[in-house]
């Protein structure tokens, strides 16, 4: 009977803590696309480790089986660059794309980080500017180094910029160190040494060069349980007195810095690892993550269930245990969706027209220029003309939506729209209807270009009084 009770109460919990809600913000999804491009290049194992089979079925089974809510998708290891800037730049979008409509098709299980085809800064700025106000990305992946191009380099300072205005989180994912000494890969894969290495490597340099604190608004993921940073950050401090005095450092903002960094707990995350994190973070600034479909689904099931253990054990950690597991990824990467959800019909509030907001300083004034394929253009303007509405009719920071087309071409169709601010912006091109438009109309688009503008009246009135 004892034996029978025993078995009964470990069943009980580990059922309660698969059930326990999660998101997880460290998965990748690898496209057949993808996995023919480094084929193609015979770069397959260039990562030290064989691309794992994925498919979205299976993804969803393993998340139902570990009790993950969502799951925040990016793409893997390599950068698929390889010489070739054209192939990186399609690669890239036609991989941003496909995100986008696993979001679409299930967006109460996927979130997306988009990837950038760099070491091509313009192209990169063009990217992440199309996949967060296009595509409704929900952040930007990085990887540590793009073909020796390292994040923190000063050539990336303009990227930065365009980012920290869009408020993006970022997650870092690190990738073959460049250069290397292959003879020492030869005894251990990549994923042992080097990319713990490589993480540390890549956020001290952004320490350094104090990027976290002069782009406030970005929100930087450090992945695997933040790698060797809490040896790293202690040893850094300590030398940097001596490097000012001989000029060989510039002075480093710690405190700000180190408040825009978080961190998952992919990749054997133990109670002394997390504990040895809590030396230079908070519990707040800690998310779970998968690594899936790097191991078998079993580990990692495994893995989640010892890690939510250990935490709602621990006297330190229990109070926490919720939000690292689900709660801090939710106010990073799902505020701005839960804000927009209550304004939706049928959400609690009015429904009709909403009250407007006002122009605050960091709204949008924005001029998009769209052509469409003449053979699309009726189906076309059924869907703005449903997306317009709908937007002004129940998103307040949705100002104006004023469309007009070319007289001697009207598959030429320019539309004003302005925004109240930055956050309405987001929350607009993630609701719903903007995703439903984007992605039933993206193959009737010949091009787009988005151009913003300043106003030269500072009336903020006047965008309401052009509706």
């Amino acid at each position: 009977m004892r034996i029978l009770i025993t078995i009964l109460a470990f069943m009980f919990t580990v059922h309660t803590m698969t059930a326990q809600r999660a998101i997880d913000v460290h998965c990748h999804n690898v496209l057949p696309e993808f996995r023919a491009l480094l084929a193609r290049h015979g770069a397959e194992l260039e990562e030290t480790f064989p691309l794992p089979a994925w498919d979205t079925v299976s993804h969803l089974d393993f998340m139902r089986d570990a009790g993950i809510e969502k799951s925040v998708l990016s793409m893997p290891a390599p950068q698929p660059y390889f010489g070739d800037a054209k192939e990186c730049r399609e690669a890239v979008r036609r991989y941003n794309e496909a995100c986008a409509r696993l979001k679409a098709d299930k967006p109460d299980r996927f979130l997306f980080c988009a990837s950038l085809p760099l070491p091509d800064v313009e192209a990169a700025i063009e990217e992440a500017v199309y996949a967060l106000d296009s595509l409704g990305a929900d952040g930007i992946k990085l990887a540590t180094n793009s073909r020796g191009q390292y994040i923190g380099d000063e050539m990336l300072d303009t990227l930065m910029e365009v980012l920290n205005r869009r408020k993006a989180v970022i997650i870092l994912h690190p990738h073959k160190p460049s250069p290397i000494n292959e003879a020492i890969l030869k005894n251990a894969p990549l994923a042992v040494y080097e990319y713990p290495a490589e993480t540390t490597r890549t956020v001290l340099n952004m320490l350094a060069r104090n990027v976290p604190a002069r782009y406030p608004n970005l929100k930087i993921v450090v992945p695997h349980c933040g790698s060797f940073l809490p040896l790293a950050i202690p040893r850094m401090k300590a030398i940097l007195p001596v490097m000012l005095a001989k000029g060989y450092m510039q002075p480093i903002d710690w405190e700000s810095n180190l408040a825009n960094l978080y961190y998952d707990l992919a990749g054997g995350a133990t109670p002394e690892v997390v504990k040895s994190l809590l030396d230079i973070t908070s519990p707040e600034h800690l998310m779970y993550g998968s690594d899936y479909p790097y191991q078998p689904a079993s580990v990692l099931i495994g893995n989640k269930q010892r890690l939510q253990s250990w935490m709602e054990m621990d006297k330190e950690l229990a109070p926490y245990a919720n939000d690292i597991m689900y709660g801090n990824a939710a106010a990073l990467f799902e505020g701005k969706h839960n804000r927009h959800n209550a304004m939706e019909p049928g959400g609690g509030k009015q429904q009709g027209m909403c009250a407007k907001q006002t122009m605050q300083p960091d709204g949008i004034i924005r001029l998009s220029k769209i052509e469409v394929y003449p053979e699309h253009i009726k189906e076309y303007m059924e869907y703005a003309v449903e997306v317009g509405a709908t937007s002004l009719r129940t998103e307040p920071g949705v100002l104006t939506m004023y469309a007009l087309a070319d007289v001697e071409n009207p598959c030429r169709i320019t539309i004003l729209e302005t925004y109240a601010s930055q956050e309405a912006y987001r929350q607009h091109i993630a609701s719903p209807h903007f995703q439903k438009y984007k992605l039933g109309t993206m193959h009737m688009v010949k091009s787009l270009v988005l151009s913003d503008q300043t106003a030269l009246n500072s009336d903020s009135k006047i965008t309401n009084r052009l509706k």
